[in-house]
């Protein structure tokens, strides 16, 4: 007789519980893993010991191959590596024996399968040893080291686990002299929703985490019911995208009881505490091969939430929520044919809240929203307006026109401004922001939209205090006949007499001279969204007064026209690297809006009489 209770109990599926208990099989008809059920037990779960293993012992361990139910493999110990994964973690090398998983070998998404000797559990498979290995030789997390994740006795990092990102993931090959490699099995990482170009453009910022992100490989449906519990060997899914797009990585459970899971027997990121949706998942098919072999993966219902990425395993909460940034992207393209309308599409997702993968996974979500209509091009321009709203502060406010550079087109142009936006404050150094949505909208342009400030004459040489001068500037257009705009400003009363630098420039080099060349020091959120906010928009042409005033820039505030006696009582915030000083203040006299993206200054001289 099989006990399932424990396991049926989490999920709420009582009927389902008491059937799993009573015949040992699972909702379709397969045998359910009885080690599993053994090592539970009436009297809670039963260990088997690293200091009880010896070479020669027979195991059995239980993943999912196809479908929900997971299928037992063979598994002979090795030895074990004493210290391989650092100062008293060490690992089971195994041989899995059996038709599938010695035609597959070790596959990516196998990590955390639950392995048994005598209906005791001895760990979870979790590391590969080589890349074009003969034989399924794997390595195993003993039970011991993530039971630690459960019970809160977290290690810190060993040394040798943080050598390729700073969040220490394990996804680092450990290379030994003869170059072959031991690395933890790879987390597949499947984009539901986006294109292959996609994936391969920001690819590198997963695989640097230890995940092996693939395109369409598999898909998402949250609202899709999957009455099968959560057992050892099953497939679970952490969700880093979830809405009209998905992105999530799947590995294997290895352990379960009424509030928690452990799963993977290795970390994904490392990141320590997190915050991910935790889903259940069903195996389209394992896919075999000698460089990349993995499991094509459809996630489901939503179950609770990962809360912890360590060392030996992440750790999943049933029951618990986690917290996500939802997104609105509204893309308006230009009509595809003449006589033809613009269409606009909508896209609502939600992203995960963790510090090292939510920029990446905002940035390659945007790119893709942009890219997911027959109208996207790279010979053309997008028009974005956006807020991030973040609590307890005013909305971050994004605006200006997009266009194809020399190095990108304009989908990635957009998308990485937003990135920088968002990264900004959502990197904050010195305070962790709560960011509660963002909204985009972004209008596509058939055209490269760009123009250069070719040259600037102003209408008059002299001028006295109040009197209005006019501007005329240039701009050349890409592949366009060149055409003047006009601007008109007055000048200040009070503007002592001789000679003032006139600046007719784009946006960024009004903004290098208003903010420095980047703060002393770090801004705290507050400063960092209201320099954001006083950013000026890329499409206009401004002309701005360059007195002969000292102007002070501190914690990224700009101070214009600041008396002399004040610049000397600022001086220690000076030394302390909070403020910066120049011999000229900026006047912002005059913008005009020009329907480019402009680029380009020139400095003209106006005499004060």
């Amino acid at each position: 007789m099989i006990r399932r209770a424990a396991l049926g109990c989490m999920m709420g599926a009582t009927a389902l519980q008491a059937q799993t208990a009573a015949t040992g099989v699972s909702a379709s008809g397969t045998a359910l893993p009885p080690t599993a059920a053994a090592a539970m037990g009436a009297s809670g779960m039963r260990v088997f010991p690293l200091s009880e293993v010896k070479r020669g012992l027979q195991g059995v361990a239980y993943t999912v191959f196809e479908g929900v139910d997971p299928e037992p493999m063979q598994v002979e110990i090795l030895g074990v590596l004493h210290d391989s994964l650092g100062p008293g973690q060490d690992m089971i090398l195994a041989r899995l024996r059996g038709t599938k998983p010695e035609f597959t070998g070790v596959v990516a998404g196998m990590s955390g399968s639950p392995v048994y000797i005598n209906g005791r559990l001895l760990g979870a498979i979790s590391y590969r040893i080589g890349q074009f290995s003969k034989e399924p030789i794997a390595g195993i997390t003993p039970i011991e080291q993530m039971l630690e994740v459960r019970d809160g006795e977290i290690r810190p990092a060993p040394a040798s686990t943080k050598q390729t990102i700073s969040a220490g993931a394990l996804s680092a090959p450990m290379t030994t002299s003869s170059g072959i490699e031991m690395q933890a099995m790879e987390t597949p990482l499947v984009f539901s929703g986006f294109s292959t170009e996609a994936v391969q453009l920001f690819g590198d910022r997963f695989r640097a985490l230890g995940m092996t992100p693939v395109a369409g490989l598999g898909s998402a449906d949250p609202k899709a019911l999957q009455p099968e519990p959560l057992v050892p060997g099953s497939a679970v899914s952490a969700v880093l995208v979830r809405g009209d797009l998905s992105v999530a990585g799947t590995c294997t459970v290895t352990y379960v009881d009424p509030t928690h899971l452990l799963a993977c027997g290795h970390p994904i990121t490392q990141y320590g505490p997190i915050d991910m949706p935790m889903t259940k998942a069903a195996v389209v098919a394992t896919l075999p091969s000698p460089l990349n072999a993995f499991k094509i993966v459809n996630t489901t219902e939503t179950v609770g939430a990962f809360t912890e990425d360590r060392a030996s395993a992440i750790m999943g909460r049933f029951g618990v929520k986690a917290r996500m940034i939802p997104v609105t992207v509204e893309v308006t393209q230009p009509a595809v044919a003449a006589g033809t309308a613009s269409r606009a599409k909508t896209f609502h997702f939600e992203v995960l809240d963790n510090r090292q993968l939510t920029p990446s996974a905002m940035l390659v979500s945007v790119y893709q929203s942009l890219q997911s209509t027959n109208a996207a091009a790279a010979e053309m321009s997008y028009r974005i307006a956006g807020d991030i709203a973040v609590k307890g502060l005013p909305d971050v406010h994004m605006a200006g026109l997009m266009t194809q550079t020399e190095l990108n087109p304009a989908a990635i142009t957009a998308a990485l401004f937003v990135g920088d936006r968002f990264g900004r404050v959502y990197g904050n150094a010195l305070e962790q922001p709560v960011v509660t949505g963002m909204n985009l909208k972004l209008e596509g342009i058939a055209e490269r939209r760009t123009a250069v400030i070719e040259s600037a004459r102003l209408g008059a040489i002299e001028a006295r205090p109040g009197e209005t001068v006019e501007v005329e500037a240039t701009l050349d257009p890409y592949q366009a006949e060149a055409h003047v705009v006009h601007l008109k400003f007055t000048v200040p009363a009070g503007t002592a007499p001789g000679t003032v630098r006139i600046l007719v420039s784009d946006a960024a080099s009004l903004d290098r001279l208003a903010h420095g060349q980047g703060p002393a020091h770090q801004l705290g959120l507050a400063d960092t969204v209201a320099q954001i906010n006083r950013l000026h928009e890329n499409d206009k042409v401004f002309v701005t007064l360059l007195s002969k005033t000292a102007q002070a820039i501190l914690d990224g505030e700009t101070m214009p026209q600041l008396p002399l006696s004040m610049a000397n009582v600022l001086t220690p915030l000076k030394d302390a690297q909070r403020l910066q000083l120049s011999g000229e203040s900026l006047v912002e006299a005059a913008s005009i809006s020009t329907d480019y993206a402009v680029s380009g200054s020139q400095i003209l001289n106006l005499l004060i009489r």
